[in-house]
């Protein structure tokens, strides 16, 4: 069993979130806590407004909300019954036993797991307190909660090949809600991931054909700091409505993300090695490698290699994705010898004309010079031959004595 706590601000946004996934058939609700009322006899309204009646007490409490899931494999098998068992023992053990809650199952993941809505602030109007809840309370209640349920415990679990594997969990456009279809491959890509940009972020998110997409700079959504996720094709053309992440549960913009980049940037360090050690092992067994297969050999070692590439076909820019560490690094990140200029320099470069390393700044000042130099040249030469006198017997005559000899052979003609 996992276990996810996230503090909202909003405690009518989580409910209202779980609801619309009722209305969608995509939930439903099994059970509610210290409500007055059972749960199939209540409507939204009473929902909020037991929740808004507790947190009016103490309005000046930053955190007021708990929205909570409990993930399960899918070996265990759970019937609705002990599904609310376990969330009621949950919330005893983390000291919410006395606090209205309510628990939905929702059937829009490949595995089966709950929501439990509440609110922190008690009937007193004091307020329970939720620093490291995660790691304290809910840890030792999901240890406890695994052994006496004999659930799949979720610590020591090893991944298999298949959940590491990106291609075998790409979506596709059309198959299912393209708003549902992202929110997971979000759930799952940026709390599990190390990245460290929104181009290394991207780099992961393209295996699933999803992207983060902060629109042209001239665009209102860039402007305004804006960001959107977009469903890819095969090809990797971006299609379908793009969903604003603010319409995305944990609203997952810009400044959640770059939360995110300074948490991994420390986190990512340790990893780096692996990457490395792969990339150097593979030009020990091959000195004479090619980019393609320097890119084959990695992806054995279930690391992916985005080359990214300009109209012309130089290449300027490579970044790695591990899905062994599942971390994103820039290859300059990882030194001079793992970047495209530094791979390009190891790699077979006869076998690999398309991706010409890119003319150097100055190179192309110089060549830019040069052929302006020249044309320079070329053009004053033309100027200078079209104003020389012309170059016959009577080019010594005067003006009006070669007028006069011209008319008069005129004359002579006619």
């Amino acid at each position: 069993m996992v276990a996810r706590i996230t503090t909202p601000h909003s405690i009518q946004r989580v409910l209202n979130y779980n609801e619309q996934k009722i209305k969608k058939k995509q939930a439903e609700l099994l059970h509610a806590a210290n409500y007055l009322k059972d749960a199939e006899q209540l409507n939204f309204y009473d929902k909020l407004k037991r929740f808004t009646n507790l947190i009016h007490l103490n309005e000046r409490a930053k955190t007021n909300t708990l929205h909570i899931s409990l993930n399960f494999h899918n070996s265990d098998m759970l019937s609705k019954e002990k599904i609310t068992e376990i969330a009621v023992e949950y919330m005893d053990k983390i000291g919410f036993c006395k606090q209205p809650f309510l628990v939905y199952q929702h059937h829009d993941a490949g595995h089966p797991h709950l929501h439990i809505v509440t609110t922190n602030i008690k009937a007193d109007g004091k307020r329970i307190d939720t620093f490291n809840i995660g790691r304290n309370q809910s840890e030792k209640a999901r240890k406890e909660i695994e052994q006496k349920f004999r659930l799949v415990q979720a610590e020591g679990r090893k991944i298999s090949g298949e959940e590491i594997k990106p291609i075998s969990q790409r979506i596709q456009y059309g198959k299912s809600e393209t708003k549902r279809t992202i929110s997971n491959v979000l759930a799952h890509v940026l709390n599990n991931y190390k990245y460290n940009s929104l181009a290394e972020l991207n780099a992961a998110l393209r295996f699933y054909n999803v992207v983060a997409d902060r629109g042209s700079e001239n665009s209102r959504i860039y402007k305004n700091n804006g960001l959107v996720y977009r469903i890819l094709d095969a090809s990797g053309n971006k299609i379908g409505v793009p969903i604003k992440s603010s319409l995305i549960y944990n609203k997952p913009g810009l400044k959640f993300l770059e939360q995110k980049f300074q948490q991994n940037e420390s986190i990512k360090q340790q990893y780096k090695r692996h990457v490395q050690v792969a990339i150097d092992w593979a030009f020990v067994r091959r000195a004479n490698l090619s980019m393609k297969e320097l890119t084959d050999a990695l992806s054995k070692e279930q690391i992916r290699v985005v080359l990214r590439c300009s109209k012309e076909g130089y290449l300027y820019g490579i970044t790695y994705v591990d899905f062994k560490t599942r971390c994103v690094f820039n290859g300059s990140d990882l030194g001079k010898e793992y970047s495209a200029k530094g791979l390009l320099e190891r790699c077979n470069k006869q076998s690999e004309k398309p991706l010409m390393q890119r003319p150097s700044l100055s190179q192309e000042i110089g060549d830019r010079f040069e052929h302006s130099k020249n044309l320079r040249r070329d053009i004053l030469k033309t100027v200078d031959e079209l104003m020389k006198p012309e170059m016959n017997q009577n080019a010594n005559e005067p003006f009006e004595q070669r007028r006069f000899k011209k008319k008069k052979m005129l004359t002579q003609r006619i």
